[in-house]
């Protein structure tokens, strides 16, 4: 996947992702980074930032950390433990990696930080590669690829 950084395309098409108004800052060797500045709607009824938007970013930051080292293949999440250690407020940076994988799964962890570098939460979370997504016994439903992407491969 070539991307050039920074970017706000992760290689697939992720409406929430892109909702969110994640910023790729690095890629690749087993590494990922994304910033996230929260917007007024991400924000809980603490006025930090939601623990759901906070999960994503952990779980985003984790499965581009997990493709960084394969061509051609998506990544579900099969499993993710999250801990808050405190709140998170302001730009968020997460920063991931990926710590072991097979040729079905990936292993990885991320966390997140706020402006003045301090860990706000931490996640560990199981991947599985995948080409396709089923959708029943005898059909598959492909990757939602970059418009690009899905040109040039016909």
């Amino acid at each position: 996947m070539d991307i050039t950084l920074p970017s706000t395309d992760f290689g697939v098409d992720i409406a929430f992702v892109r909702h969110l108004g994640f910023v790729l800052t690095a890629y690749g060797g087993g590494f990922s980074e994304i910033s996230y500045a929260p917007k007024p709607e991400h924000l809980n009824s603490y006025s930090v930032t939601h623990g759901g938007a906070v999960m994503t970013l952990l779980d985003v930051t984790m499965a581009m950390a997990a493709r960084s080292g394969v061509k051609d293949l998506g990544v579900v999440t099969i499993e993710m433990k999250t801990s808050f250690m405190q709140p998170s407020r302001g730009q968020l940076t997460c920063k991931g990696r990926l710590m072991h994988h097979t040729a079905t799964l990936a292993f990885t962890e991320a966390t997140v930080f706020d402006a003045h570098g301090k860990d706000c939460a931490h996640a560990t979370g199981t991947f599985k590669y995948i080409k396709r997504l089923p959708t029943g016994p005898r059909s598959v439903h492909p990757l939602n690829v970059r418009v690009q992407e899905a040109k040039t491969e016909h």
